[in-house]
């Protein structure tokens, strides 16, 4: 069994876009922010993490089309993206060393144990919120090729104008023959910012008009598109009975969606968490094997998972080697400070065929 997906043969082109926001994280380890004297930052975005997993850890040829800000948190953000391997398209705009426009800024201690994380933002005057049709140039990042295209709910809600460039975006990538996913990432607060549920259930519409691959659990379907829950509760955060009960409605709601992907977690503690994920496509279900994590940095397992699952479709995977890979690059990406990956293509393949924690010598 394969994927029913047209997947364009790797050129000279992008194997991979991703059009999203570029954030910078800071990060004060297991002291929380009222405590902090000091703090790690982190390059993210939930798009662009996805591009850069697939660079650094999978080999591939990936870009990212955001805003970018002329100051110097601007200039710390380009230099992560250059040092992941991401090839940059940006449309640029001039702080006024002031108000903004600015990167925005995301707050996040990492917990221990009893205590989770914590997380806050700072998304005044945000650069990638004023991103409209037409700041980017389609046909001519797509000139040398693309064979997928992705991006995320959180991108969506910035503003009423962020969607509107996805939409172009997805469109263009479509005609040129690519792959579009869309990580719907259902985020209440930034759409009460833009016109409240209503209107994200009338923009997400629009947008999967154009996705073939769908990656989001229960409550983002049940948010972001409407589906309605099932009758009987999911027996635990592990079992995947309440997804798959949702997915025949997805799939006749909007029968251009191919694919369907989430991971599945159940957190005892802060650094402890149970692991797996399910896919489903063709009609057909599958599941991946369930770990526990001994977690260090939580943040962006589901952008590895993502990543890990789009190499393999891409790679020509079955459905069930894609999906672990997925399942290993998440659970990898768990053990890392940061948002992105710090995993080698050897570590995901030998866990997702089973490896284990052993010493290598």
């Amino acid at each position: 069994m394969s994927f029913n997906l047209n997947i364009r043969p790797a050129g000279s082109g992008l194997d991979f876009l991703a059009l999203g926001a570029l954030i910078h994280r800071l990060d004060p380890g297991i002291i929380p922010f009222r405590k902090a004297t000091s703090c790690a930052i982190h390059v993210s975005g939930g798009e662009f993490n996805v591009a850069a997993n697939l660079a650094d850890c999978f080999g591939l040829k990936t870009g990212v089309a955001s805003a970018m800000v002329d100051y110097p948190i601007g200039a710390l953000v380009q230099e992560r993206v250059k040092a992941m391997g991401v090839t940059p398209f940006y449309k640029h705009f001039k702080n006024d060393e002031v108000r903004g426009p600015n990167i925005a800024t995301v707050y996040s201690d990492q917990g221990h144990g009893v205590r989770p994380p914590v997380v806050f933002y700072n998304r005044a005057n945000e650069a990638a919120a004023l991103l409209k049709p037409g700041d980017f140039n389609w046909s001519e990042i797509f000139a040398g090729g693309i064979r997928w295209f992705h991006s995320g709910g959180i991108f969506a809600a910035l503003s009423e104008t962020t969607s509107e460039v996805m939409i172009e975006g997805m469109k263009a990538a479509k005609a040129a023959g690519a792959i579009v996913s869309l990580d719907l990432n259902y985020r209440a607060k930034l759409w009460n910012s833009v016109g409240g549920h209503s209107r994200a259930l009338e923009v997400i519409g629009r947008i999967v008009e154009n996705v073939d691959v769908l990656v989001g659990n229960e409550e983002d379907l049940q948010l972001g598109l409407g589906i309605p829950g099932p009758e009987v509760e999911s027996k635990s955060k592990l079992d995947p009975t309440a997804f798959f009960g949702m997915i025949d409605v997805v799939a006749k709601k909007h029968p251009g969606i191919k694919v369907v992907a989430t991971t599945l977690r159940e957190v005892h503690s802060t650094n402890r968490h149970s692991w797996s994920a399910v896919v489903w496509a063709n009609g057909q279900t599958y599941q991946a094997p369930t770990c526990e994590l001994d977690v260090i940095d939580r943040v962006g397992g589901g952008d590895g998972f993502a990543g890990g699952l789009f190499y393999g479709i891409l790679a020509g995977m079955s459905p069930q080697e894609a999906l672990n890979h997925g399942w290993a690059h998440g659970a990898l990406l768990t053990t890392f400070p940061g948002d992105t990956t710090m995993a080698t293509l050897k570590q995901v393949s030998d866990l997702a065929k089973g490896g284990s924690a052993r010493v290598q010598r």
